[in-house]
């Protein structure tokens, strides 16, 4: 090899363009560099949480809706790019850590982004727009090279999202209420052609194929907002009087993190959904409400450990919490239908929709009768006991639980997870070099 080569050899590697539509990589597993940017998010998140734990209150509540889908929706645009199109190239990595400079400086204004900061974030917020709308109409300049069929598909997608950052930069100029609909316009416009783009024939569904990574991704997501329940129960804990219930009422808090952990990740955490585009549109847009819904959780689990020793748990912590159990069970219903074991397992996967409707309502009477905080928080982690208990049942009727090694059928089976294969012993021929000459050999080429 000449130096002269090495140069060009290194541009190639580091600044190969984007995969068109199309090129999957089915057996692509989540790399260290997609850890890393989930991890930036939870400073993101966090800062947002930690503004909704100080101040519970209807309006919280609502600028935290709307401040977590945005966070989301950029979660869901850095991902998909990387799932789709990116490489293990220079060029994706150094768009990746640019993202995550811009998340760095979001999360600085997330914490009170429906008030005070809310310039601050809508003006850092278009920028990771304006990065984003660049990435896929690069995308789109390489599908028409390649002659894909997506080049519109992709230039409708690319021209939404930069009508998106030029609308979020416009409502950093205007009053709070009015940035926060901007806001909300934004969510519901992404939303919308999401819906869009499923329903067409070349659309999400040729362009999204379901992988295992892309399964992993949403689930390591699901990890990052659960996360957040241990921050708000070890933040309640750190400033409460930590006495015998102040400490319990912490524990069972804790304790519907783990709920909510156990509920996704035995039912629908790590299963493929189905191909179709409305299917992948269903399940990818369900992880909006069920993420946002252990967030939130996480903020109120801040509150009722602060007044543990309430007679009644405060209105609005106690609707927030039992509204984040119920808003997570509802959400999990149309992510179980859009699986691709909901056919096959459909004596399991019918009656636990019922039962997640029925668990839903009562969290909600719990949380509308505010009990004594140590007690909401106790009967809300009995739904889910029961609502997993009977999961577990249907799954077992049907033969699709756990078998011998851990692994429930239907799930994802890394190579790891496989038996090995037998090693069969053969006499060498007799002509066959040793290792020793095969060495030796090497060497001397």
């Amino acid at each position: 090899m000449t130096v002269a080569s090495t140069p060009e050899r290194f541009r190639r590697w580091f600044w190969r363009p984007p995969r068109p539509h199309g090129e999957t990589i089915v057996d692509r597993r989540v790399s260290p560099l997609e850890l890393l940017y989930d991890l930036v998010y939870v400073a993101v998140i966090g800062q947002a949480a930690h503004h909704l734990a100080e101040d519970v209150t209807g309006r919280a509540i609502l600028d935290f809706a709307i401040v977590f889908s945005l966070i989301w929706i950029a979660w869901v645009n850095g991902s998909l790019y990387i799932e789709l199109h990116g490489r293990e190239d220079g060029r994706t990595r150094s768009i990746v850590f640019v993202q995550m400079g811009i998340l760095a400086l979001l999360a600085a204004f997330a914490g009170d982004a429906g008030g005070a900061d809310g310039r601050g974030f809508a003006v850092v917020y278009s920028a990771f727009l304006g990065v984003v709308a660049v990435l896929w109409f690069l995308v789109r300049r390489q599908d028409r090279i390649e002659g894909s069929d997506f080049v519109a598909a992709t230039g409708r997608y690319t021209a939404v999202i930069g009508l998106l950052a030029v609308a979020t930069f416009v409502s950093a100029l205007v009053s709070v209420d009015l940035r926060l609909t901007i806001w909300a316009g934004c969510i519901a416009a992404w939303i919308a052609l999401m819906v869009y783009q499923g329903r067409r024939p070349i659309g999400i569904e040729r362009g999204i194929v379901p992988t295992d990574s892309l399964v992993e991704r949403f689930g390591l997501f699901t990890i990052i907002v659960l996360g957040e329940v241990v921050f708000g129960v070890v933040e309640g804990l750190s400033v409460a009087e930590r006495d015998v219930k102040t400490i319990a009422t912490g524990m069972l808090a804790l304790g519907l993190g783990f709920g909510f952990w156990w509920i996704y990740f035995d039912i629908v955490g790590g299963r493929l959904p189905k191909g179709d585009g409305r299917s992948l549109v269903s399940w990818t847009l369900s992880h909006l409400p069920i993420t946002m819904a252990i967030a939130a959780g996480g903020a109120a689990s801040v509150s009722l450990i602060a007044h543990a020793h309430d007679q009644g748990a405060p209105p609005d912590t106690a609707v927030l919490l039992a509204g984040a159990v119920a808003v997570g069970l509802l959400a999990e219903i149309p992510t179980v239908r859009a699986l691709a074991d909901a056919d096959r397992l459909r004596t399991v996967f019918r009656p636990l929709q019922a039962a997640m409707a029925l668990g839903a309502a009562a969290a909600l009477i719990a949380g509308f009768a505010r009990p004594d905080p140590l007690l909401l928080a106790l009967i809300l982690g009995a739904v889910l006991s029961v609502l997993w208990f009977f999961a577990v049942s249907r799954f077992l009727r049907a033969d699709a639980w756990f078998d011998d090694r851990g692994l429930a059928e239907g799930w994802i089976t890394r190579e790891i997870d496989r038996s090995p294969e037998p090693v069969v012993r053969q006499r060498p021929q007799p002509d066959a070099p040793t290792t020793t000459e095969l060495i030796a050999q090497d060497r001397e080429a």
